[in-house]
């Protein structure tokens, strides 16, 4: 290495560490807590319900026993629900057709429970089944899988077709289960191409299922999913499957 080469070396070397002394010196005071620290938006308060799956007070309860004023036939789109309520339960009355809700969602936290038929009858996909579809059209698979084989990503809890749950948290027929469901709409642009997808979060019996699952459309039962464009809020709807399936307390916050 000639001196002048040297020279030049020792002169970077000299100049990268003046830069971290530097650096060093130049460091930031601490802030106090208080920076980091805001006030607004203040959080809306609201009051929960009276045990945990009571609906709180800021939801919009679509059946609690007492009526079907929130649903119409699915059929007709402003035809009565034609289902039955047997002891303050909705029961799935079978060649009605699916019910669906007078409101529209999008972004939502919903909440239900069903109870599978006492009467065993059928296997797998012909055995206490019905449906919970999003929008309409994003089923959340309801269905007596608790001792029934049949596709995993058809079972109870499944994301039909698409997403099979993590686990198998299902009580036996006759008792209640527990669904809480977080939804996200999916997004179009001004063309009609996804933009955000649609996803779900889903726990039965306070057991996470589907950890924010992405859905590759509508829910299907033949073919492979494909989103269309659709409006931002849509009703959801609870499938006649022929079997007389049991719900009961069912509400909605939108998000």
């Amino acid at each position: 290495m000639n001196k002048q080469v040297f020279a030049i070396s020792l002169l970077a070397m000299g100049l990268s560490l003046s830069s971290v002394s530097l650096a060093q010196e130049q460091t930031p005071p601490k802030l106090p807590p208080q920076a980091t620290e805001f006030y607004t938006p203040v959080p809306p308060k609201i009051t929960p319900g009276a045990n945990n799956t009571a609906p709180p007070s800021d939801a919009i309860v679509l059946f609690d026993g007492k009526n079907l004023n929130g649903f119409v036939s699915a059929k007709e789109g402003n035809g009565p629900a034609e289902w039955t309520i047997e002891n303050g339960e909705l029961v799935v009355a079978r060649g009605k057709g699916d019910i669906q809700s007078k409101q529209a969602f999008g972004d939502a936290q919903y909440h239900l429970e069903w109870s599978a038929p006492t009467e065993i009858v059928g296997e797998g996909q012909g055995r206490g089944n019905s449906g919970f579809f999003l929008m309409g059209m994003y089923e959340v698979q309801v269905l007596d899988s608790y001792e029934s084989k049949t596709y995993t990503n058809g079972q109870a809890g499944s994301i039909y077709k698409q997403h099979p749950p993590l686990v198998n948290p299902l009580r036996a027929p006759g008792e209640w289960n527990y669904y809480d469901i977080i939804f996200k709409a999916p997004r179009f642009d001004k063309n009609g191409m996804v933009t955000s997808p649609a996803t779900v979060t889903l726990l039965i019996n306070g057991v996470l299922v589907q950890n924010n699952v992405i859905l590759r459309g509508p829910t299907e039962y033949i073919g492979i999913p494909n989103y269309k464009a659709h409006a931002e809020e849509l009703p959801i709807k609870l499938q006649d499957h022929g079997n007389p399936v049991r719900f009961r307390n069912i509400w909605v916050r939108p998000l």
